[in-house]
């Protein structure tokens, strides 16, 4: 285990995609990984896992007490798990479809930090899977959209909530996981324009696997404390700054 690796991490929604890619990285370099995902982590490395609903914020504290019991530190602590929802026309979209990607995507977050304030678990860094789509507002993302924007003033709000710790939202760019399954096969990428680049890009280096994906998370960790706590960062932002400029322009 190299230095800059961490020794011990928690990471949500580590059963598949980004998550299980993060977990399988950090388990093969000798880290003590602790899981919380809906399904369960597949891998049989991890120091700790909890199968456990986000969406059932009751259910969040009592799941962290079990996993991290004798636990007084965590090196890292990425805050992964989320929900797509469907790409559609904000009319069109379902309060109740709008509520769980708030409660997934944003709240259950908080619960997971205050069970981390409360238990006074040293942690070293703070990253939250954000996306583009939080800040891109690009048509037929909505609740997506609404939910990752809200992650990031959530992150901006602990930050305040972790003195000295350093606080972060991150997009990672594209990740060949199973939610490109939809992204390119159902959604509707002709009404849905933005949809088109995201076809363009799978098969490509610029959709990485999970592993892949994970292992330039954690690569670029050292360079993410540099940026002020709390704010949103999108790694491709960091790795090709001519590449997101032209991205931004196009959105």
């Amino acid at each position: 285990m190299s230095a800059n690796t961490p020794q011990s991490a928690l990471i949500t929604g580590n059963s598949s995609g980004l998550g299980l890619g993060f977990t399988e990285v950090l388990a093969t370099a000798g880290a003590r990984v602790y899981g919380m995902s809906r399904r369960g982590c597949p891998e049989p490395r991890i120091a700790g896992d909890e199968r456990v609903d986000l969406g059932e914020f009751d259910t969040i504290a009592p799941a962290m007490d079990r996993l991290l019991e004798g636990v007084t530190r965590l090196d890292l602590v990425i805050l992964n798990a989320g929900l797509l929802g469907h790409i559609q026309r904000m009319p069109d979209a379902p309060m109740e479809e709008l509520r769980l990607l708030m409660d997934v995507n944003t709240f259950a977050n908080k619960v997971i930090l205050d069970r981390l304030l409360a238990r006074e678990i040293e942690v070293g860094q703070i990253v939250a899977i954000s996306s583009g789509a939080a800040v891109f507002g690009n048509a037929g993302w909505s609740g997506y959209s609404l939910s990752k924007a809200a992650l990031n003033m959530l992150m901006q709000l602990y930050s305040h909530e972790f003195p000295g710790v350093p606080v972060h939202s991150l997009a990672p760019g594209l990740i060949d996981t199973a939610m490109q399954d939809y992204l390119c096969e159902e959604a509707d990428s002709e009404t849905f324009t933005a949809l088109q680049r995201i076809k363009a890009a799978r098969g490509t280096r610029t959709m990485p696997d999970p592993q892949t994906a994970a292992q330039d998370v954690l690569d670029i960790l050292p360079r993410l404390r540099e940026q002020p706590s709390g704010s949103f960062v999108d790694i491709r932002a960091l790795n090709d700054p001519e590449e997101y400029a032209r991205l931004t322009g196009r959105r």
